[in-house]
C-alpha cells in the first residue's frame, strides 16, 4: 500500500495528518516531545469489529500482547475481545490489571521461569506448556500451591506455513512440543494433579495468503483431532494461533479477511465442532489488530547533501522503531510508507534518505523516499507503528531516551 492510502484510512484536515481526531501539529504539541508513538482507539475498536464479522460464532478472539502491550491498549482492547495472550509476567500483571478474567488470559513462551510459573499457577491463568520439563515444573509448582495448574500444550507441527514472515512451526523450535512427542507426553499428565484443557497450535506469523492461512488452519485441525484422543479427559481449548498479515510495503496486498472467516466457520462446523463440541476454540490476533491503528512520529533535525544524496536527519531512529529500519525480519529492506505529516499536500517532491540520530548505518528509516524537500522541523511520520514498535526496539542503545506512547 501507498503512503496516501495510510493517510486517507487516518484521514487529514488541511495540509495535516489526523490522528484519533487530533491534526499532527496540535498532536505534537499536546505530547510535548518528539519522537512518539500515536495509536487510534477507533481503529482498534474498528478492525476487532471487522475480525467479528468476518469470524464465525463458535471461534473467540484473543489479543495477543506482545505485539503492544501498552498498559491503556491492553485495557481498551480487554473490552473488545474474548481473551489476552501473554509472553512474561510482565505481560500477565498487564493483563490481570484491566480486571480481565484469568481463565480467559493465556501464557505461552519458552524459558518461563519457576518464579513466573508460580505467579501463573497462582493467579489461575492457562499456562501453555513447551516442554515436558516446564509441565513437570507446573507439577510441582501446583503441588507447592496447593493448587490444581491450568494448561495447554503448546504443539510444534510437522507442517510449516508458506508466506509468513515468521515460521514458528515445522522443523527443529524452541517453540511448543514436537507433535510426536505429545501422545507421550499426555500419558505422562494422567498421573498428575493438572487440569490438561487441550492444545493451542502456531506455526507462522505476518501472512497476506488466505489460500495459506486456510490450508494451515485445516491441517491445524487435522493435528487437533488426531492429538485429541490422548488427551485424559474431553479438550476444551483449541487455540488456532493467528498469523494474519498486514501491508507494510507498497506491493503489498491486503488479506482476504472474508475468505478466510467463511472457510474457518466451514472447517470448524464440519469438523472441530462435531469432535470436540465442549472445546472453546480460539484464535489469537496482535499484529492484525493493533499493527495499521499506529504511526512513529520524528521531528526533523538536520537536513544535508552528500555526494548528490540528500539525507533528512531526525531525532528518532532504529532505537524506537527497529523494524522500520529494516533490522527485525526483513531479508531484503523495504521502506515502510512514511510522509510528512504536516506537508500532505505539498505535490513537488524529490528522492531523500530519512535517517535516525544513532551513530550506526544501520539507523536508516527510510532509502531513497518520494517526499517533499524536508525541512528542520518537519514531523515525519512512519505508517504501520502500532505492532512491535517500541518494545521490540533497543531503547537503551546510545543512552537516548525513550519515545512517549498515546492512545486517542
Amino acid at each position: 500500500m501507498r503512503a496516501a492510502d495510510h493517510v486517507a484510512a487516518f484521514g487529514r484536515d488541511g495540509n495535516q495528518l489526523v490522528v484519533g481526531g487530533v491534526p499532527l501539529d496540535r498532536l505534537a504539541a499536546r505530547v510535548g516531545t518528539t519522537p512518539f508513538f500515536a495509536y487510534d482507539r477507533a481503529a482498534i475498536a474498528t478492525r476487532v469489529a471487522d475480525v467479528r464479522r468476518a469470524l464465525p460464532d463458535r471461534v473467540t478472539l484473543g489479543y495477543a500482547v506482545k505485539a503492544n502491550p501498552m498498559p491503556a491498549v491492553v485495557q481498551h482492547l480487554a473490552t473488545l475481545v474474548d481473551s489476552l495472550d501473554v509472553a512474561s509476567a510482565g505481560e500477565m500483571k498487564v493483563a490481570l490489571d484491566t480486571g480481565h478474567p484469568a481463565e480467559q488470559v493465556s501464557f505461552a513462551g519458552p524459558g518461563k521461569t519457576d518464579q513466573e510459573l508460580r505467579q501463573a499457577v497462582a493467579a489461575g491463568v492457562v499456562i501453555e506448556v513447551e516442554s515436558r520439563t516446564e509441565l513437570q515444573r507446573v507439577v510441582r509448582t501446583g503441588k507447592e500451591l496447593t493448587l490444581r495448574p491450568r494448561v495447554a500444550v503448546r504443539v510444534n507441527p510437522p507442517f510449516a506455513v508458506k508466506g509468513s514472515g515468521m515460521r514458528m512451526g515445522g522443523g527443529a523450535q524452541q517453540f511448543g512440543v514436537d507433535a510426536e512427542m505429545v501422545p507421550a507426553l499426555l500419558g505422562e499428565v494422567s498421573t498428575t494433579d493438572v487440569d490438561m484443557l487441550g492444545f493451542h497450535v502456531f506455526a507462522g506469523s505476518q501472512n497476506l495468503r488466505a489460500d495459506i492461512l486456510v490450508k494451515a488452519q485445516e491441517q491445524t485441525v487435522d493435528l487437533v483431532l488426531e492429538l485429541a484422543a490422548h488427551l485424559p479427559e474431553e479438550a476444551r481449548y483449541v487455540n488456532l494461533g493467528g498469523g494474519f498479515g498486514i501491508p507494510y510495503f507498497e506491493k503489498d496486498g491486503r488479506l482476504d479477511l472474508s475468505l478466510v472467516g467463511e472457510r474457518l466457520g466451514a472447517l470448524v462446523d464440519e469438523r472441530l465442532a462435531p469432535a470436540l463440541p465442549n472445546a472453546q476454540v480460539a484464535l489469537e490476533l496482535g499484529r492484525y489488530l493493533v499493527g495499521e491503528a499506529g504511526v512513529y512520529v520524528t521531528r526533523v533535525v538536520d537536513v544535508k547533501e552528500s555526494r548528490g544524496e540528500a539525507y533528512a536527519v531526525v531525532d528518532g531512529g532504529m532505537h524506537h522503531q527497529l523494524a522500520a529500519s529494516g533490522n527485525f525480519g526483513q531479508v531484503i529492506r523495504r521502506n515502510y510508507p512514511m510522509a510528512l505529516g504536516v506537508r500532505l499536500g505539498d505535490v513537488d517532491t524529490s528522492s531523500v534518505t530519512v535517517v535516525g540520530c544513532l551513530c550506526t548505518p544501520l539507523d536508516l528509516l527510510g532509502d531513497r523516499v518520494d517526499l517533499p524537500r524536508p525541512e528542520v522541523g518537519d514531523l515525519v511520520v512512519v505508517f504501520q507503528a502500532g505492532a512491535y514498535g517500541m518494545t521490540a526496539s533497543p531503547t537503551a542503545f546510545l543512552g537516548h531516551p525513550a519515545p512517549v506512547e498515546v492512545l486517542l
